[in-house]
């Protein structure tokens, strides 16, 4: 067969989560596929692919770059599957389209959105569920999501979780501790610290985050930092005016984007992964963390619950107590934070980008049948 996937979704230097899966997706199916040719579309080509992704020089792999915007049908030769990896443009002929779909963020939590963004989305997964053949939803609550908001025929959905890469995010061996703690140091920060991972935005919840880190300071249950690795989002304006308020100033430090190699300094020395967000598609940080042998704290709703399994202490999102309460039972018992990293470790091994691969291989087969 021959199969074509939209890579607009990962064309950016500093690619988040989606840009990550659809990366890692094309990376796990050149390893795992010889038989079908590929045909990697970018709209435009504001990086060096090749250099950047060695997936390209598999041999059934070719890259289809839209240099005059001509569009899929005219950029890309006859396919026979077409894969976009996010919500993005399906406008093709002739070919199976296979979509993957996150999560139906703007309608399970419109709070984030204005009324125009939430309008023009929704026009476009509706078109975009009428036209796929084949729906890939990354973890069951976007699939409930999907029913809940949208009449959609159950034969088109496929669950497929997402992984993690662990020859990146793996637990810092004794010998690089010190080096993993000077990079630490090399951008001021002191041990012991929160770790948390996101795009800075409400529905991240770090105002209750923030709150639940102050009361730890009340009640002297914790007085290190809070560092939070993440991009400016939107609506993020009242965090500066919260952390002025809590007297936080000194205990809360904004890094920015890390490289992989600093990320996984930063999760595997954390005293605690702190991830209690409103709602997630999927939630790869809290994989993450548990790649890295951290323990974590998260949400019990959305698809937050749905990873932490029992693998992470979950609790209520809205209330900063519960947050904080969960993050010193952690610092109080070694045996806790012991059981909880040796249960993470476990857990972590359920979502890799080579299964990932493989169950979306059988997806695209379905249509060579």
């Amino acid at each position: 067969m021959k199969i074509a996937i939209n890579c607009r979704c990962f064309s950016k230097k500093q690619y988040t989560g989606i840009g990550r899966y659809a990366y890692h997706l094309i990376h796990s199916l050149s390893e795992i596929d010889q038989a079908n040719q590929y045909s990697l579309y970018v709209p435009r080509r504001p990086f060096d692919f090749k250099r950047r992704d060695p997936v390209v020089k598999a041999r059934n792999f070719h890259l289809e770059v839209d240099h005059f915007n001509r569009g899929l049908n005219r950029t890309l030769h006859p396919v026979d599957v077409y894969h976009t990896p996010c919500i993005g443009d399906v406008a093709i002929d002739n070919a199976k389209v296979v979509v993957t779909i996150h999560d139906l963020i703007y309608k399970a939590y419109p709070q984030g959105h204005t009324p125009a963004t939430i309008d023009l989305t929704d026009q476009l997964v509706k078109a975009i569920i009428q036209k796929a053949d084949r729906i890939i939803c990354s973890s069951q609550n976007t699939i409930n999501d999907l029913n809940r908001f949208f009449r959609v025929d159950p034969a088109k959905v496929r669950l497929v979780y997402l992984g993690v890469d662990q020859n990146i995010f793996y637990p810092v061996p004794a010998e690089e501790i010190p080096q993993a703690r000077e990079v630490i140091r090399s951008k001021g920060i002191v041990l012991p610290y929160i770790f948390f991972v996101g795009t800075i935005e409400p529905r991240k919840n770090l105002i209750n985050l923030l709150k639940a880190l102050a009361i730890l300071r009340e009640q002297k249950k914790f007085d290190g930092p809070l560092v939070i690795s993440g991009m400016k989002g939107w609506l993020n304006e009242d965090l500066a005016g919260v952390i002025e308020r809590l007297d936080l100033k000194k205990r809360v430090v904004f890094l920015g984007f890390l490289t992989d190699t600093e990320l996984r300094y930063f999760y595997s020395q954390a005293e605690v992964f702190a991830f209690p967000s409103l709602y997630e598609g999927f939630g790869l940080p809290i994989v993450e963390a548990f790649s890295c042998g951290t323990p974590v704290v998260t949400s019990n709703v959305s698809s937050c619950a749905e990873l932490a399994h029992e693998a992470a202490l979950a609790v209520d999102p809205t209330s900063p107590q519960a947050i904080a309460d969960a993050i010193a039972k952690i610092i109080a018992s070694p045996q806790l934070r012991k059981e909880l990293i040796q249960k993470g470790l476990e857990r972590a091994k359920i979502f890799s980008f080579r299964k990932t691969a493989q169950e979306t291989l059988k997806i695209y087969q379905e249509f060579s049948q």
